[in-house]
């Protein structure tokens, strides 16, 4: 049997929250937070669940393996 990866596909939440942002509301800055964690943004689930995003990727996946010709 042959088997093969022939797409792949992510999917991540619009909304955003930068070091930025949450130094805005804690005593920080980027740097500080980005120094420690390696962490530059993070981003938000709001009005979408797992099985959204999971939808989402698979489309993109499906959608990679069509432009292979499977």
């Amino acid at each position: 049997m042959d088997i093969r990866i022939v797409g792949t596909g992510s999917a991540v939440p619009d909304k955003v929250l930068t070091n930025d942002m949450l130094a805005q509301m804690v005593d920080t800055d980027d740097e500080w937070i980005w120094q420690r964690t390696g962490i530059r943004e993070r981003r938000i689930v709001e009005g979408e669940t797992g099985r959204d995003l999971s939808r989402d990727a698979a489309t993109a996946a499906l959608a990679a393996a069509e432009k292979q010709g499977i």
